[in-house]
Protein backbone atom coordinates (compact mmCIF):
# COMPACT_ATOMS: atom_id res chain seq x y z
CA UNK A 1 0.00 0.00 0.00
CA UNK A 2 2.45 2.39 0.73
CA UNK A 3 4.07 1.25 -2.37
CA UNK A 4 1.66 2.35 -4.20
CA UNK A 5 1.01 5.78 -2.54
CA UNK A 6 4.55 6.71 -2.95
CA UNK A 7 4.48 5.83 -7.00
CA UNK A 8 1.33 7.97 -7.10
CA UNK A 9 2.93 11.03 -5.31
CA UNK A 10 5.97 10.34 -7.26
CA UNK A 11 3.73 10.63 -11.25
CA UNK A 12 1.60 13.56 -9.85
CA UNK A 13 5.13 15.52 -9.25
CA UNK A 14 7.16 14.29 -12.37
CA UNK A 15 5.16 14.39 -14.87
CA UNK A 16 3.40 17.70 -16.66
CA UNK A 17 0.26 19.04 -14.96
CA UNK A 18 -1.92 18.69 -17.85
CA UNK A 19 -5.13 19.10 -16.51
CA UNK A 20 -4.01 22.90 -15.56
CA UNK A 21 -2.37 24.85 -17.70
CA UNK A 22 -3.50 28.34 -18.55
CA UNK A 23 -5.85 29.83 -21.00
CA UNK A 24 -3.36 31.31 -23.38
CA UNK A 25 -3.87 33.96 -26.14
CA UNK A 26 -1.20 35.19 -29.16
CA UNK A 27 -2.29 37.80 -31.46
CA UNK A 28 -0.73 37.15 -35.01
CA UNK A 29 0.51 33.21 -36.35
CA UNK A 30 4.30 33.36 -35.74
CA UNK A 31 3.57 34.38 -31.69
CA UNK A 32 1.30 31.44 -31.85
CA UNK A 33 3.91 29.06 -33.15
CA UNK A 34 6.51 30.39 -30.95
CA UNK A 35 4.31 29.71 -27.77
CA UNK A 36 2.86 26.54 -28.50
CA UNK A 37 6.58 25.29 -29.20
CA UNK A 38 7.19 26.36 -25.67
CA UNK A 39 3.98 24.90 -24.42
CA UNK A 40 4.43 21.78 -25.72
CA UNK A 41 2.09 18.68 -25.22
CA UNK A 42 1.18 20.70 -21.74
CA UNK A 43 -1.85 22.76 -24.05
CA UNK A 44 -2.09 24.98 -27.39
CA UNK A 45 -2.70 28.75 -27.22
CA UNK A 46 -5.29 30.29 -29.43
CA UNK A 47 -4.67 32.43 -32.04
CA UNK A 48 -6.77 35.51 -31.99
CA UNK A 49 -5.97 36.90 -35.73
CA UNK A 50 -7.75 34.99 -38.17
CA UNK A 51 -4.93 33.05 -40.00
CA UNK A 52 -4.81 35.03 -43.27
CA UNK A 53 -5.86 38.08 -41.66
CA UNK A 54 -3.62 41.44 -42.05
CA UNK A 55 -2.68 42.07 -38.15
CA UNK A 56 -1.82 45.78 -39.17
CA UNK A 57 -5.57 46.58 -39.40
CA UNK A 58 -8.29 44.60 -37.64
CA UNK A 59 -11.89 45.25 -35.75
CA UNK A 60 -12.55 42.51 -32.86
CA UNK A 61 -15.93 40.12 -32.65
CA UNK A 62 -17.12 39.91 -29.81
CA UNK A 63 -16.46 36.39 -29.74
CA UNK A 64 -12.59 37.69 -30.14
CA UNK A 65 -13.43 40.26 -27.15
CA UNK A 66 -14.67 37.25 -24.92
CA UNK A 67 -11.51 35.55 -25.89
CA UNK A 68 -9.33 38.15 -24.60
CA UNK A 69 -11.63 38.74 -21.73
CA UNK A 70 -11.36 35.20 -20.23
CA UNK A 71 -7.56 34.80 -20.96
CA UNK A 72 -4.78 34.08 -18.21
CA UNK A 73 -1.89 35.48 -20.24
CA UNK A 74 -1.91 37.26 -23.82
CA UNK A 75 1.01 37.57 -25.76
CA UNK A 76 1.26 40.07 -28.46
CA UNK A 77 3.49 41.32 -30.73
CA UNK A 78 2.71 45.30 -29.74
CA UNK A 79 1.09 48.51 -30.06
CA UNK A 80 3.46 49.56 -33.51
CA UNK A 81 1.76 46.60 -35.11
CA UNK A 82 -1.63 46.14 -33.43
CA UNK A 83 -2.86 49.66 -32.71
CA UNK A 84 -6.65 48.71 -32.73
CA UNK A 85 -5.33 45.40 -29.90
CA UNK A 86 -3.77 47.68 -27.65
CA UNK A 87 -7.19 49.98 -27.13
CA UNK A 88 -8.62 46.55 -26.09
CA UNK A 89 -6.48 45.54 -23.80
CA UNK A 90 -6.47 49.11 -22.23
CA UNK A 91 -8.20 48.06 -19.28
CA UNK A 92 -7.62 44.31 -18.76
CA UNK A 93 -6.65 43.20 -15.44
CA UNK A 94 -4.79 40.05 -16.28
CA UNK A 95 -1.17 39.24 -17.55
CA UNK A 96 -0.16 40.90 -20.54
CA UNK A 97 3.18 41.15 -22.49
CA UNK A 98 3.87 43.01 -25.72
CA UNK A 99 7.31 41.01 -26.97
CA UNK A 100 8.37 43.92 -28.43
CA UNK A 101 9.16 45.67 -25.60
CA UNK A 102 11.26 43.09 -23.75
CA UNK A 103 15.07 43.90 -22.46
CA UNK A 104 17.36 42.71 -25.40
CA UNK A 105 15.44 43.28 -28.16
CA UNK A 106 16.88 44.35 -31.12
CA UNK A 107 14.92 47.03 -32.56
CA UNK A 108 15.51 49.35 -35.93
CA UNK A 109 13.67 52.02 -37.36
CA UNK A 110 12.18 52.40 -40.83
CA UNK A 111 14.79 54.28 -42.74
CA UNK A 112 17.27 53.07 -40.93
CA UNK A 113 20.42 53.96 -42.54
CA UNK A 114 21.02 49.88 -43.12
CA UNK A 115 18.21 49.64 -44.93
CA UNK A 116 18.46 51.08 -48.76
CA UNK A 117 14.73 50.43 -49.66
CA UNK A 118 14.27 54.72 -49.89
CA UNK A 119 14.85 54.43 -53.33
CA UNK A 120 17.22 57.23 -53.59
CA UNK A 121 15.20 59.36 -50.76
CA UNK A 122 18.05 60.54 -47.88
CA UNK A 123 16.91 59.82 -44.78
CA UNK A 124 17.31 61.90 -41.90
CA UNK A 125 19.96 60.06 -39.37
CA UNK A 126 17.66 59.45 -35.81
CA UNK A 127 19.19 58.47 -32.17
CA UNK A 128 17.67 55.55 -31.86
CA UNK A 129 16.51 55.74 -27.89
CA UNK A 130 14.61 52.45 -27.68
CA UNK A 131 13.66 52.91 -23.12
CA UNK A 132 10.18 53.55 -23.91
CA UNK A 133 8.24 53.17 -20.72
CA UNK A 134 5.66 50.06 -21.93
CA UNK A 135 3.37 49.67 -18.95
CA UNK A 136 0.21 50.33 -21.53
CA UNK A 137 1.03 54.21 -20.94
CA UNK A 138 1.48 55.10 -24.54
CA UNK A 139 1.57 58.68 -25.16
CA UNK A 140 1.23 57.54 -29.05
CA UNK A 141 -1.69 58.31 -30.71
CA UNK A 142 -1.12 55.32 -33.50
CA UNK A 143 -3.80 56.77 -35.74
CA UNK A 144 -3.63 54.55 -39.23
CA UNK A 145 -6.49 56.81 -40.57
CA UNK A 146 -4.34 58.28 -43.29
CA UNK A 147 -3.60 55.12 -44.79
CA UNK A 148 -7.25 55.39 -46.46
CA UNK A 149 -6.35 58.73 -48.78
CA UNK A 150 -7.07 58.80 -51.67
CA UNK A 151 -4.23 57.23 -53.93
CA UNK A 152 -5.03 59.60 -56.53
CA UNK A 153 -4.20 62.76 -55.00
CA UNK A 154 -1.18 61.71 -53.22
CA UNK A 155 1.18 59.29 -52.18
CA UNK A 156 0.85 57.06 -49.75
CA UNK A 157 2.43 57.86 -46.54
CA UNK A 158 5.57 55.90 -45.65
CA UNK A 159 6.02 54.08 -42.65
CA UNK A 160 7.79 56.03 -39.55
CA UNK A 161 8.92 54.87 -36.32
CA UNK A 162 9.93 51.41 -34.84
CA UNK A 163 9.41 48.71 -37.25
CA UNK A 164 7.47 45.96 -35.54
CA UNK A 165 8.46 42.82 -37.82
CA UNK A 166 11.22 42.49 -35.52
CA UNK A 167 10.60 38.32 -35.48
CA UNK A 168 12.21 38.43 -38.51
CA UNK A 169 15.37 38.20 -36.75
CA UNK A 170 15.78 34.38 -34.99
CA UNK A 171 17.84 36.36 -32.08
CA UNK A 172 14.80 38.10 -31.40
CA UNK A 173 12.48 35.07 -31.96
CA UNK A 174 15.22 33.22 -29.62
CA UNK A 175 14.56 36.05 -26.80
CA UNK A 176 11.07 36.05 -27.34
CA UNK A 177 10.58 31.76 -26.55
CA UNK A 178 12.66 32.96 -23.09
CA UNK A 179 10.00 35.63 -22.20
CA UNK A 180 6.88 33.39 -22.98
CA UNK A 181 8.55 30.52 -20.85
CA UNK A 182 9.11 33.28 -18.43
CA UNK A 183 5.78 34.37 -18.50
CA UNK A 184 4.15 30.74 -18.08
CA UNK A 185 6.28 29.73 -15.63
CA UNK A 186 4.91 32.55 -13.50
CA UNK A 187 0.84 32.07 -14.41
CA UNK A 188 1.55 28.31 -14.10
CA UNK A 189 4.51 27.68 -11.74
CA UNK A 190 3.62 23.45 -11.63
CA UNK A 191 4.96 23.38 -15.16
CA UNK A 192 7.45 25.73 -14.87
CA UNK A 193 10.06 23.45 -15.25
CA UNK A 194 8.25 22.24 -18.76
CA UNK A 195 7.86 25.55 -20.18
CA UNK A 196 11.84 26.50 -19.22
CA UNK A 197 12.99 23.13 -20.84
CA UNK A 198 11.02 23.65 -24.36
CA UNK A 199 12.23 27.19 -24.39
CA UNK A 200 15.64 26.13 -23.93
CA UNK A 201 14.86 23.10 -26.98
CA UNK A 202 13.18 25.68 -28.83
CA UNK A 203 16.27 28.40 -28.89
CA UNK A 204 18.37 25.43 -29.75
CA UNK A 205 16.85 24.93 -33.08
CA UNK A 206 16.64 28.43 -33.37
CA UNK A 207 20.32 28.92 -33.35
CA UNK A 208 20.62 26.24 -36.04
CA UNK A 209 17.96 27.53 -38.18
CA UNK A 210 20.10 31.07 -38.31
CA UNK A 211 23.05 29.39 -39.75
CA UNK A 212 21.25 27.04 -41.60
CA UNK A 213 19.29 30.19 -43.39
CA UNK A 214 22.87 31.85 -43.17
CA UNK A 215 24.15 29.58 -45.62
CA UNK A 216 20.75 29.30 -48.01
CA UNK A 217 21.16 33.17 -48.09
CA UNK A 218 25.20 33.51 -48.96
CA UNK A 219 25.24 34.02 -52.54
CA UNK A 220 22.21 36.65 -52.48
CA UNK A 221 24.09 39.26 -50.44
CA UNK A 222 25.47 41.26 -53.29
CA UNK A 223 22.14 41.33 -54.73
CA UNK A 224 20.04 44.50 -55.11
CA UNK A 225 16.56 43.31 -53.78
CA UNK A 226 13.21 44.49 -53.40
CA UNK A 227 9.79 43.60 -51.63
CA UNK A 228 6.32 44.40 -51.83
CA UNK A 229 5.92 45.60 -48.39
CA UNK A 230 8.72 47.39 -46.18
CA UNK A 231 8.47 44.66 -43.89
CA UNK A 232 11.91 42.73 -44.34
CA UNK A 233 14.49 45.01 -42.23
CA UNK A 234 15.31 42.59 -40.07
CA UNK A 235 16.07 39.96 -41.83
CA UNK A 236 17.80 42.45 -44.39
CA UNK A 237 20.12 43.55 -41.17
CA UNK A 238 20.50 39.55 -40.08
CA UNK A 239 21.74 38.24 -43.46
CA UNK A 240 23.34 41.13 -44.31
CA UNK A 241 21.01 41.31 -47.98
CA UNK A 242 20.87 44.41 -49.82
CA UNK A 243 16.82 45.86 -49.96
CA UNK A 244 16.96 48.78 -52.28
CA UNK A 245 13.63 49.60 -52.69
CA UNK A 246 9.83 48.61 -51.75
CA UNK A 247 6.70 48.48 -53.72
CA UNK A 248 4.21 49.83 -51.05
CA UNK A 249 5.74 52.60 -48.95
CA UNK A 250 3.93 51.80 -45.87
CA UNK A 251 0.22 49.92 -45.22
CA UNK A 252 -0.95 51.53 -48.97
CA UNK A 253 -2.36 48.73 -50.84
CA UNK A 254 -1.48 50.73 -54.08
CA UNK A 255 1.65 52.77 -54.82
CA UNK A 256 1.48 56.09 -55.96
CA UNK A 257 2.09 57.09 -59.57
CA UNK A 258 5.54 58.87 -58.71
CA UNK A 259 6.86 55.65 -56.68
CA UNK A 260 5.86 53.19 -59.40
CA UNK A 261 7.85 55.48 -62.35
CA UNK A 262 11.10 55.49 -60.37
CA UNK A 263 10.57 52.26 -59.39
CA UNK A 264 10.54 51.72 -63.00
CA UNK A 265 13.54 53.82 -63.88
CA UNK A 266 15.20 51.56 -61.63
CA UNK A 267 14.87 48.48 -62.77
CA UNK A 268 15.63 50.05 -66.20
CA UNK A 269 18.66 51.08 -64.99
CA UNK A 270 19.54 47.57 -63.49
CA UNK A 271 19.45 48.72 -59.75
CA UNK A 272 17.01 45.93 -58.85
CA UNK A 273 18.35 42.38 -59.45
CA UNK A 274 14.60 41.01 -58.45
CA UNK A 275 11.81 41.54 -56.80
CA UNK A 276 9.66 39.66 -54.71
CA UNK A 277 5.74 39.59 -54.04
CA UNK A 278 3.97 38.75 -51.11
CA UNK A 279 1.30 36.12 -50.21
CA UNK A 280 -2.21 37.89 -50.36
CA UNK A 281 -1.20 41.30 -51.93
CA UNK A 282 -2.04 41.82 -55.27
CA UNK A 283 0.99 41.70 -57.79
CA UNK A 284 -0.35 43.14 -60.58
CA UNK A 285 1.75 46.33 -60.31
CA UNK A 286 5.08 43.84 -59.66
CA UNK A 287 4.03 42.39 -63.29
CA UNK A 288 3.54 45.46 -64.88
CA UNK A 289 7.13 47.40 -63.65
CA UNK A 290 8.36 44.63 -65.01
CA UNK A 291 6.86 43.55 -68.03
CA UNK A 292 9.80 43.63 -70.85
CA UNK A 293 12.83 44.63 -68.27
CA UNK A 294 13.75 40.30 -68.00
CA UNK A 295 13.81 41.56 -63.92
CA UNK A 296 13.59 38.65 -62.32
CA UNK A 297 10.40 37.99 -59.95
CA UNK A 298 10.41 35.57 -57.30
CA UNK A 299 7.97 33.30 -55.30
CA UNK A 300 5.29 34.89 -53.20
CA UNK A 301 6.88 35.39 -49.40
CA UNK A 302 5.05 35.46 -45.96
CA UNK A 303 6.33 37.44 -43.48
CA UNK A 304 4.24 36.73 -40.89
CA UNK A 305 3.41 33.12 -41.83
CA UNK A 306 -0.57 34.02 -42.78
CA UNK A 307 -0.79 30.96 -45.47
CA UNK A 308 1.26 28.34 -42.82
CA UNK A 309 -0.38 26.02 -40.93
CA UNK A 310 -0.47 27.17 -37.56
CA UNK A 311 1.64 25.00 -34.88
CA UNK A 312 4.64 24.73 -33.14
CA UNK A 313 6.53 24.37 -36.78
CA UNK A 314 5.04 27.40 -38.64
CA UNK A 315 8.28 29.48 -37.36
CA UNK A 316 11.18 27.54 -39.47
CA UNK A 317 8.61 26.94 -42.09
CA UNK A 318 7.77 30.58 -42.93
CA UNK A 319 11.83 31.88 -42.13
CA UNK A 320 13.19 28.60 -44.18
CA UNK A 321 10.22 29.42 -47.26
CA UNK A 322 11.14 32.57 -47.19
CA UNK A 323 15.33 32.66 -47.23
CA UNK A 324 15.03 29.65 -50.73
CA UNK A 325 12.52 32.05 -51.91
CA UNK A 326 15.17 34.72 -51.63
CA UNK A 327 17.73 32.95 -53.05
CA UNK A 328 16.13 31.28 -56.06
CA UNK A 329 15.22 35.15 -56.97
CA UNK A 330 18.67 36.18 -56.74
CA UNK A 331 19.94 33.17 -58.64
CA UNK A 332 17.40 33.17 -61.16
CA UNK A 333 16.63 29.47 -60.24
Amino acid sequence: MKRTLALCLYLLTAWPSLGQTPEVVTDIPVVHSLTSAVMGELGRPRLLVDQGADPHHMQLRPSQVSVLNGASLILWVGPELEPWLERALADRKGRTVALLHQPGVTLREYGDPKDDSATGDNYDDHDHDHDHDHDHDHDHDHDHDHHAEAADHQEPHRHEGIDPHAWLDPDNAALWVGVIADALAQIDPANAVTYRANATLTQARLRALDESLRATLAPARDVPLAFAHDAYGYFADQYDLKIVATLAEGDATTPGAGHLSQLRAMIEAGEIGCILPEAGRDDRAIRLLADGTGLRIGAPVDPAGRRIEPGPMLYETMMRSLAQAIADCASGS
